[in-house]
């Protein structure tokens, strides 16, 4: 499950991804329009920043940008830095793979099934890059679908 910290992380980034490139936003600005707690934005920001996908220039004309083309960032990388592996139990994971102690992973039934929700989940937040969730349009965000003519 996506937690406040990657929503809140995406919103921002989104944000950043609408700016002309190269321009700055305020904390304030990116807190405001997109419902965040400041204080809560921050600390996702510096995680952001510690990441490569910001940078942050300090003083009255600082703010945040993309590090790189928002077409550059995959969601799917953004949210295994903000809420760790996609995985929904630790033995299905790609890179935090944890063995259960309390069953038999070659026939365990859940394992085979979450290890292809995870792939299902891999497979749409690795293809989708920033660009793409920043240029979304209004059909699709109500479905969650391409709608073509």
């Amino acid at each position: 499950m996506l937690t406040k910290k990657g929503k809140y992380g995406l919103k921002a980034l989104v944000h950043l991804a609408q700016l002309p490139v190269g321009q700055l936003a305020f904390v304030n600005d990116i807190a405001t329009g997109n419902n965040i707690p400041k204080k809560f934005l921050d600390a996702i920001l510096g995680e952001l920043r510690n990441a490569g996908f910001v940078q942050s220039r300090k003083g009255k004309d600082g703010g945040y940008r993309l590090a790189r083309p928002a077409d550059e960032i995959k969601v799917g990388h953004v949210v295994r830095v903000l809420d760790g592996p996609l995985a929904p139990i630790p033995c299905a994971s790609r890179t935090q793979y944890q063995r259960c102690e309390d069953c038999n992973e070659a026939t365990c039934q859940v394992r085979h099934l979450m290890l292809e929700v995870r792939q299902a989940i891999a497979e749409v937040l690795d293809q989708r890059s920033l660009a793409e969730m920043r240029d979304m349009a209004g059909d699709e965000l109500s479905t969650g679908l391409k709608i073509q003519a």
